[in-house]
């Protein structure tokens, strides 16, 4: 199991060094929850932020875009050295013009879904795909409950991957923690996003190791 630590949870005050603190605790990703106040009810960070931060760590900067029309700043993005990108199929913009103007940056794509939406969604896409992210909660917030109920999901893709021979990893986001992790890694879970797992611990390679040990 990979854990990408959910820098929405982290001392805002403190975002490069939180970064450099889970980095040399043994993050495999950095998520990064971009968020528009108007695709989910939040607002965030953008790529001016995370080009300032890129330089803090050699760890692959998971961007996780949760805006109307991603389409328009895949190039920001990955001019601010993000190494994947994730955009929902929900949103305004077109999927496959999205997905195109990533992968002709040399970025990483992935695709994400929400609760109420069926991963049928990415079925036409997933050749192209770097990795599909499930959400396990409602985008917007962090802090909130797990959702046991969309492990089916998780299961039809990763059934779906193996069936085609591709190598897309599935990726879960909200909720993930102690109790909950390997729940997560008995559907197949590749790569959890844990937030309050990691940053609420005074000991994030403690924290980390144990979300890790309790998928084995």
């Amino acid at each position: 199991m990979l854990i990408a630590p959910s820098l929405l949870s982290c001392d805002f005050s403190r975002f490069r060094d939180e970064i450099i603190r889970v980095d040399e605790a043994g993050a495999d990703y950095m998520h990064l929850d971009v968020m528009d106040g108007h695709f989910v009810p939040n607002l965030t960070f953008g790529a001016p932020v995370i080009k300032k931060l890129r330089n803090a760590t050699k760890k692959p900067f998971d961007v996780h875009l949760m805006i109307s029309e991603p389409h328009r700043y895949i190039g920001d993005f990955a001019n601010a050295g993000a190494d994947i990108i994730s955009f929902h199929t929900e949103c305004d913009s077109d999927v496959d013009l999205t997905l195109k103007l990533i992968e002709e940056r040399g970025v990483k794509p992935a695709l994400a879904i929400k609760p109420g939406t069926s991963p049928e969604a990415v079925q036409p896409y997933l050749d192209r795909l770097f990795m599909v992210l499930v959400m396990t909660v409602e985008p917007g917030f962090g802090g909130q409950s797990f959702m046991p109920d969309m492990m089916p999901k998780v299961e039809f893709l990763k059934k779906e991957i193996a069936e085609r021979g591709l190598q897309t990893l599935v990726q879960v986001d909200g909720g993930i923690a102690k109790d909950t992790i390997a729940t997560a890694a008995k559907a197949g879970v590749d790569i959890c996003v844990a937030g309050t797992a990691v940053f609420g611990e005074k000991d994030a390679k403690e924290a980390i190791d144990t979300l890790k040990a309790l998928c084995e």
